[in-house]
Formats: structure tokens, C-alpha cells, sequence
């Protein structure tokens, strides 16, 4: 975890995008919206930088994004 100002805002900005997916994906029993929420809460923790955090939380998107369009 990066403790530099631009690493704690990209860590709470993920974080708060997985809980909103997480908390839909309970709600709703969705799967995709479940696994990418949780996943984009936990992952910042064992990321060293903001430039990678961003740019898994990305392909995290992409995929979730891929998973819908495939009507998964």
C-alpha cells in the first residue's frame, strides 16, 4: 500500500467504486457486479503504487464491463 497522498485518494476512489458494484451486486444477486466490487476492495491493499492501481482497477472494468455485454 502507498501511503503518498496520490496512492491513498487512488486507493479510496477504487475502493469506494467496489463497494458501491459490491453493494449492488448483494443486493440484486448479480455475480459479475459481486466479484468486481469485492475484488476492487481488496486489491488496493496489496498494491505499491497509484499508477498500478489504476491501471489494474482498469482491466478489473474492462472486464466486468466485457462480462456484461456477454450477458453473464
Amino acid at each position: 500500500m502507498d501511503l503518498s497522498l496520490s496512492g491513498i485518494l487512488a486507493s479510496t476512489l477504487v475502493g469506494g467504486v467496489g463497494f458501491v458494484l459490491f453493494q449492488y451486486g448483494r443486493k440484486s444477486t448479480r455475480m459479475p457486479q459481486l466479484v468486481s466490487g469485492l475484488t476492487l476492495m481488496l486489491f488496493p491493499l496489496f498494491v505499491p503504487g497509484a499508477a498500478w492501481l489504476l491501471g489494474i482497477a482498469s482491466v478489473v472494468l474492462v472486464g466486468f464491463w466485457l462480462c456484461l455485454r456477454a450477458g453473464l
